[in-house]
């Protein structure tokens, strides 16, 4: 097992007793005979006055722990409303960029229909509290997380004696197995030339949708940039898959990663989904992206601090939110794992291009 170094990912750090509960799960790890690194690993000056360097100098640990690791067992339970930590789910998007094991686990498997608060019926169909059909109703999780995963209904024990068996069966396999094919080459089919960007963001849940990516083509073309949005067709579902929850959100998630790998530049919209994080499809395709060496730029109508966009109790109850998780003071407007790794913008998509146009032209 020695082989394996994994990397322990979830909001446990922003638990009031999260520091403990993580050292205990990497304590099990070893025990499994399992190598562990940690986000927390690592002597890291956080005197800054300057706070955003203190969040920098952490991302950048945990970019260099995830670059040591083969694996991943990350926390999905909900944090800070119906969506996973955003933070976590971006790590996730970068192991499965290093092609490193993806694991995750959560007490609650079920679709999302059951799991959202505040959802509305009318006429048979679901809908969020921004008045779309609820995204991914039918699967426990966004597409991409569910897609990158092998995810255990359970707790860190359960997983990570799940990742155990699995490797255990991977070895046996591995003694008769054939050579793998060689890789296909990478590569997006049917770029002309012009930087390609890949526009993220949960408007691929609205039923304006394609309206919406009309107009961004539109802005692109007038930027010189040639724009590929999430629901771009790589290849079709084969139809008699296409009433099957898992194997829609697998060739979602196929499509998906295969644009982020294709653009040049990814531009995201960063702003709250389902409570207080970003979308899980757009965080995981923002950390695939870092991980791969592509430009990143986010957006978010307000980029004021998270201390005071995020209800907290306030500095003498260290920015504790409603559920006791510390709200992250980094003097930035979102999780370091975003704001230390690409330029945010106060404002909308087409700041966000035109910045990333202007700077392609600067170079």
């Amino acid at each position: 097992m020695k082989r394996e170094k994994l990397y322990i990912a979830g909001p446990m750090c922003f638990y009031e007793d999260g520091y403990p509960r993580w050292y205990v799960m990497r304590d099990r790890a070893r025990v499994k005979g399992f190598d562990v690194t940690m986000p927390s690993d690592g002597e890291l000056d956080l005197s800054h006055e300057d706070l955003r360097k203190n969040g920098d100098a952490i991302f950048e640990n945990c970019a260099r722990c995830m670059n040591e690791s083969t694996a991943i067992l990350c926390n999905l339970e909900f944090y800070r409303g119906a969506d996973v930590d955003g933070g976590s789910v971006y790590e996730v998007g970068m192991a499965y960029a290093r092609g490193a094991h993806c694991y995750g686990y959560t007490r609650d498997k079920r679709p999302m229909v059951w799991k959202y608060q505040g959802s509305v019926l009318r006429d048979g169909t679901a809908y969020d509290r921004k008045g779309r059909p609820l995204p991914y109703g039918d699967l426990p999780f966004s597409p991409n997380v569910v897609g990158a995963m092998k995810i255990v209904e359970g707790d860190f024990d359960d997983c990570l004696q799940v990742f155990a068996l699995d490797r255990e069966e991977e070895r046996k396999r591995a003694a008769f197995a054939p050579p793998p094919p060689p890789p296909a080459a990478e590569g997006a089919p049917g770029t002309d030339g012009r930087p390609v960007v890949y526009v993220a963001g949960p408007e691929r849940y609205d039923p304006s949708a394609q309206t919406w990516y009309a107009s961004v083509r539109e802005l692109g073309d007038r930027l010189g940039l040639q724009v590929i949005v999430p629901t771009d067709e790589v290849c079709p579902l084969p139809r008699e898959l296409e009433d099957d929850p898992c194997a829609r959100a697998y060739h979602i998630f196929h499509r998906q990663q295969q644009h982020v790998r294709d653009c040049d530049i990814l531009i995201a919209n960063l702003n709250d989904f389902h409570g207080w994080e970003p979308d899980s499809d757009t965080a995981f395709e923002c950390g695939m992206a870092f991980q791969l060496g592509k430009k990143l730029y986010g957006y978010m109508d307000s980029a004021a601090r998270m201390i005071d966009r995020v209800p907290s109790l306030g500095p003498e109850r260290e920015y504790r939110d409603i559920c006791g998780c510390n709200v992250e003071n980094f003097d930035y407007p979102i999780n370091i794992m975003f704001a230390s790794s690409m330029d945010i913008l106060e404002g909308d998509v087409t700041d966000a291009m035109t910045r990333a146009a202007e700077e392609l032209r600067g170079r």
